[in-house]
């Protein structure tokens, strides 16, 4: 943050840097825990697709909120455009799971959750990218070389989750169902990788939201300092 720019004009960009970190903290799990229950055969479906739109809304409004903040910041806008469309493509298809729910043997509802799943994923990976660059722009040592190792292990989680993904939905075409040894394969790996895919799944998740709230305390506590 520069000495250049007016206190006034600091402290709005900084308040809409706080709502806006808020509003991500906030999102993730509720998308997360919403598109995991619509998609469900047998989940609530309260509201229909307005609960996931709703959530998808609130991501995008965290991103609006915090590109307020240092908007001439050439590396810093890259990496919000990229999370940014990412957000765009989720809002999308936000609604495929609970069309799914009620015809999961469509091939099109099917092959529509796997590109939400993809883009949620590139969604979370690109949003790493961003707290990065604002961790970058925050006068906090401690909070950069956070953000510098968590980041970067997220990543590198999310990559190991989708390789384990691929293969998940690799492996049936690889072992015959009809040899004895490809079922009794099949049922070894997925019991062995249900957990394996979760740990890979939310640790990325809940690393982010330690490093959302961790960034929203340091923006908070140099708006008092102001």
């Amino acid at each position: 943050m520069t000495d250049a720019t007016p206190r006034p004009e600091l402290l709005r960009s900084l308040g809409k840097l706080t709502r806006g970190l808020s509003a991500l903290f906030w999102g993730l799990p509720a998308w997360l825990v919403i598109c995991a229950d619509t998609a469900r055969a047998d989940g609530l479906g309260l509201g229909g697709i307005v609960p996931a739109l709703a959530v998808n809304v609130l991501l995008l409004y965290g991103l609006m909120e915090i590109g307020s903040f240092q908007a001439k910041e050439r590396p810093w806008r890259q990496a919000l455009d990229r999370a940014r469309f990412f957000g765009w493509v989720n809002l999308g298809y936000c609604p495929f799971p609970f069309w799914f729910s009620r015809m999961p043997e469509q091939p099109f509802f099917r092959d529509s959750m796997l590109v939400l799943t993809l883009s949620a994923l590139m969604f979370l990976f690109c949003l790493n990218g961003v707290l990065k660059q604002l961790g970058l722009m925050l006068p906090d040592e401690t909070l950069r070389q956070e953000m510098r190792q968590f980041t970067k292990l997220n990543r590198w989680l999310l990559i190991l989750w989708a390789l384990a993904m691929g293969t998940v939905f690799g492996l049936p075409e690889l072992a015959s169902p009809h040899l004895h040894w490809g079922a009794q394969a099949m049922a070894w790996f997925w019991n062995l990788t249900t957990t394996l895919l979760l740990c890979l799944g939310l640790s990325p998740l809940a690393i982010t939201m330690a490093l959302v709230w961790k960034t929203k305390e340091v923006v908070f506590h140099s708006i008092l300092g102001a």
